[in-house]
């Protein structure tokens, strides 16, 4: 069977570019104050060729549209204030991640495929938290797996009540594999479900349906046949008159972001991207605005996605989603960026100052999320500052998110850094911190004394200021970030990522932080186990006449 992989590295490189009017599983319909995104998975429209996406199962081509309409919706529909998520198919919901699709899959693909699955579940909550738009589950048929991730990540499930229709998570019974979106996570985190009864149904392929799924608060309410269509509506109204969005457009046409992509280079606007495959390292370069950036929100409303910070960030999220699966090779990712340090300072304020207006706010969130899309990537990532760099406010959360910084001490060249009102914590990690309290976690009275110094940190301030790790002069610069590139470039991968993803989050733990943390260590590990993937898994010999067979020894 041919792997996602294979198929991307023999076709072509993936993109997570997508249009309504392209989306092939998805219909997106809109009434007034409510959306619905409808799921009708087409069973030959997957990624890579050898297996079918049957009972409205998923791959990441299905993911990567659901997680394309939810941008649109936030960004293009600020008159939509409930999104209900559905199934086009009678009788059945969603059955989750297609098993074959998994099976025929690298290691890799899978983790980047629960990954990105998982950021898109956690964009509909972030949405909920911080957009007013809430989301709706109604399940008129069987939900399953990662289908029931995906009600889990909206703000109510109402379940179709047919005496047939339930909700399970069959991975551990079925598959020797665990939810790998986030699945147990939210049942007992989120949902509130009881330990013991989150056991119970971790361990029937069956589910549960019903009462008894009420009862145990794994949905919210079930509903007969009959009445279905009507509760789910005038449901979905009363949660729209609950949201602060406006209450009609226009928003903002998300264009398509026209990368030149080549073997050697990404090329965006403000984003580039050149690999030297022989290090197996990438230097991204961020280009600050070249000129102020639009200073009302009526003027940001005209400039639509061409407002500097909408569009790098958009341009910075592409570029890492594609390096993530396209460029497993690349280990390290150099951090630069380039322009004037006070255009930068000048949108970080343009966005402080309107932050209550309803697009202002998306493209804040939008920033905090693809930061955190670089918190949560398997690369190894160095800032490198030199003369002519614009690490300042927003971009120097880029330095911050980095494993390490380097910043040229050069009494001959100017190079300074710079901090803003936006590295104060408008935008969080997964933590639920700034990256300046994670940086200083063990001295927080820092945080702000560097937040209180108004003027630019030369080199050996910064230094001392604890802001960069090392500011080599201009003898040994050249040098040292070499090494520096190069040694990272000789250690394991496998341990580098969790080395990373160790350091990365210090401090409080939070359901986002405890879905990613289990998923690198727990889904990673389980994934590479015989019980699951030898050649008597469960996984291997699902849908065979095979019979699983366990190492029934516990570790």
């Amino acid at each position: 069977m041919a792997t996602p992989d294979s198929a991307v590295s023999t076709q072509a490189p993936l993109s997570f570019e997508r249009h309504p009017c392209s989306y092939q599983h998805w219909k997106l319909t809109f009434d007034g104050p409510v959306a619905t995104l409808g799921m009708d998975v087409q069973e030959d429209a997957g990624l890579a060729p050898g297996y079918k996406l049957k009972l409205n199962s998923y791959d990441l081509g299905v993911d990567i549209e659901l997680a394309d309409a939810i941008t649109r919706i936030r960004f293009e529909h600020p008159e939509v204030h409930t999104v209900v998520v559905t199934s086009l198919r009678e009788r059945i919901f969603c059955a989750g991640a297609n098993i074959f699709m998994l099976r025929g899959s690298t290691h890799s693909w899978k983790v980047n495929f629960c990954k990105f699955t998982n950021e898109t579940r956690l964009g509909m909550e972030d949405a909920s938290a911080h957009s007013g738009l809430k989301f709706l589950a109604a399940l008129n048929g069987i939900c399953a797996g990662g289908g029931y991730e995906l009600a889990l990540a909206c703000d109510e499930i109402i379940l179709i009540d047919d005496a047939n229709s339930a909700v399970s998570l069959p991975e551990t019974p079925l598959l020797a594999v665990l939810p790998g979106t986030g699945g147990l996570t939210r049942v007992v985190d989120k949902r509130k479900v009881r330990r013991d009864l989150a056991d119970f149904f971790g361990t029937i392929a069956e589910g549960i349906k019903g009462k008894r799924a009420v009862e145990w608060r794994l949905v919210d309410a079930v509903v007969p046949t009959s009445r279905f269509k009507e509760a789910v509506a005038k449901r979905a109204l009363e949660l729209a008159a609950t949201s602060d969005r406006p209450s009609s457009g226009p928003g903002v046409t998300l264009n398509p972001l026209s990368a030149v992509i080549t073997e050697d280079a990404y090329t965006y606007s403000s984003v580039s991207v050149a690999f030297d495959r022989a290090k197996r390292s990438a230097t991204m370069t961020v280009r600050a605005p070249q000129t102020p950036v639009e200073q009302t929100p009526e003027a940001i409303l005209a400039a639509g996605d061409q407002f500097w910070p909408l569009r790098c960030f958009r341009e910075i999220d592409d570029a890492i989603l594609r390096l993530r699966v396209n460029e497993r090779e690349i280990g390290t990712i150099v951090l630069k960026t380039e322009g004037d340090s006070a255009l930068v300072l000048g949108a970080d304020q343009v966005l402080l100052d309107h932050a209550g207006h309803w697009l202002v706010r998306e493209v804040i969130h939008f920033i905090k999320r693809t930061l955190k899309r670089v918190d949560l990537s398997a690369r190894s990532f160095f800032a490198v500052i030199e003369p002519g760099s614009a690490f300042a406010g927003t971009l120097f959360e880029l330095a911050l998110a980095a494993d390490r910084s380097y910043m040229l001490d050069d009494p001959d060249q100017h190079n300074t850094v710079h901090l803003s009102a936006m590295n104060a914590g408008i935008l969080p990690m997964s933590n639920g911190i700034s990256r300046l309290q994670a940086r200083f976690y063990g001295t927080p009275d820092q945080v702000a004394t560097v937040l209180a110094h108004a003027e630019p940190f030369e080199a050996a301030d910064a230094l001392d200021a604890g802001l960069v790790t090392f500011a080599p002069d201009e003898i040994d610069w050249d040098d040292e970030v070499r090494l520096a590139v190069e040694g990272r470039a000789s250690m394991s991968p496998d341990a580098l990522t969790g080395m990373e993803a160790n350091l990365r989050f210090v401090g409080p733990e939070t359901m986002e932080t405890k879905i990613f943390g289990r998923l690198t260590a727990w889904q990673n590990w389980i994934f590479q186990r015989p019980n699951a993937v030898g050649p008597k898994g469960a996984l291997t010999s699902y849908g065979t006449s095979d019979r699983a067979e366990f190492d029934y020894g516990r570790t």
